[in-house]
């Protein structure tokens, strides 16, 4: 993704023919951004290969799940939906972990009939339900125990998962009693010990911490287990900035973890992999004048994109086409909806725009479309991979006639 002369361009097409051809706002991606991303993830984590298991809640999009197997990516789920969407886009079962703190019997029905990797768990409640269909089946179910280490993330509190206070995990002493309850079943296979501290996180200190108190815990509960799961949580940054996640330092923290435990590590990125492989292109209505500022409306809204409402994210936002003028006033971009949270960044210095100019919102692939909507009976945007100059189409813009 990149300008040349003064043109926005995904790969090796313009943005201005997409719209042009598609209308507005479209999410569109970038196949050689995403291979990149997965090529670069496993050679950061190369001296002991771990399953990467790609967590389908950032997003569920069945064409990009596809190519994402086809890079040699599992996948991690949370929801009867995202599992089936996943068999559907044709990844082994054994390479398929199911978490979450509310799977349904039927859920896990579905989970134990399709022979998947791992169940994480996180309460005996569901491990006794486990169990139960186990035993009405006489199958034997590999599990995982989701621990809770109590560690701040150093995050936003809106997604911190490993603090006491979260939902997520349960306490090392329920921990160690789960085990021995489990040890003692005579369906229940334990071979996974989970932890996920959180998302968008730069700091190696949490992961060592972490990976300090699993090493503490394995000890205290005398249990081989044949997986250890790391989740995810690796930062990205939405504005350019240079902060990053030191990969080989957390590199270097597991290899010493795996030299007291000869487990297999799996990692369940989403944000890292599909994040900056997409963009919103989105077209401005009107722009109208305030006192202080204008507001650029768009036709994108919180309904298309909701993370700077949701968590006050600010993604970059530059121009489709390029021009050498600059505007003495404030912009304040904005989306349709009847909601004052509807807003996407606030920016002083950006070039003078006028209404039908295309706008770009950047690194939208995570809990993008995933976490779209229709709200004010509003369709969802298509949804376009490229692939060099080739233009494919992998989710139709719904129409009014699909929600009326």
């Amino acid at each position: 993704m990149k300008y040349l002369n003064k043109n926005y361009y995904i790969e090796n097409v313009k943005a201005e023919n997409l719209a042009k051809k598609f209308n507005t706002p479209i999410y569109c991606y970038s196949y050689a951004q995403l291979k990149k991303n997965v090529i670069n993830f496993k050679k950061n984590f190369k001296s002991f290969k771990p399953l990467i298991c790609f967590s389908v809640k950032s997003n569920s999009n069945v064409k990009l799940l596809n190519e994402i197997k086809k890079l040699g990516c599992g996948a991690d789920v949370v929801s009867i939906g995202e599992l089936m969407k996943t068999l559907k886009a044709g990844i082994s079962p054994k390479k398929i972990v199911f978490s979450g703190v509310g799977k349904t019997s039927e859920e896990l029905n579905y989970a134990i009939k399709k022979k998947i990797l791992l169940i994480n768990v996180e309460s005996k409640s569901e491990i006794e339900e486990i169990e139960k269909i186990s035993k009405y089946k006489k199958k034997n179910v590999d599990i995982g125990i989701r621990l809770n280490p109590n560690i701040d993330a150093r995050t936003l509190n809106k997604i911190s998962t490993g603090k006491k206070e979260d939902k997520f995990g349960v306490t090392e002493k329920n921990f160690i009693e789960l085990v021995k309850y489990t040890n003692n079943s005579k369906y229940i296979n334990l071979k996974c010990l989970s932890v996920h501290i959180g998302s968008q996180i730069f700091n190696n200190k949490p992961y060592e911490k972490m990976l300090k108190v699993i090493t503490k815990v394995i000890k205290k509960s005398k249990h081989k287990f044949e997986f250890i799961d790391l989740g995810g949580g690796m930062g990205i940054n939405y504005n350019n900035k240079t902060k990053k996640l030191n990969y080989k330092k957390y590199n270097f923290v597991v290899n010493k973890f795996l030299k007291e435990n000869n487990s297999k590590i799996i990692f369940e990125p989403g944000r890292s992999i599909i994040a900056d492989t997409a963009v919103l292109i989105t077209k401005i209505i009107y722009i109208k004048k305030a006192s202080n500022k204008d507001f650029i409306i768009l036709d994108a809204g919180m309904n298309d994109l909701i993370r700077p409402a949701l968590y006050g994210t600010n993604h970059k936002i530059i121009p489709v086409i390029k021009k050498n003028i600059k505007s003495k006033k404030t912009y304040e971009f904005v989306g349709p909806i009847c909601e004052s949270t509807d807003t996407f960044l606030t920016s002083n210095n950006f070039q003078k725009l006028k209404e039908k100019d295309l706008i770009i919102i950047s690194k939208v692939g995570a809990y993008g479309m995933s976490l779209s909507s229709n709200y004010n009976v509003r369709p969802k945007p298509i949804e376009i991979l490229i692939k060099g100059s080739k233009i494919n189409i992998i989710k139709k813009r719904q129409k009014l006639t699909d929600l009326i």
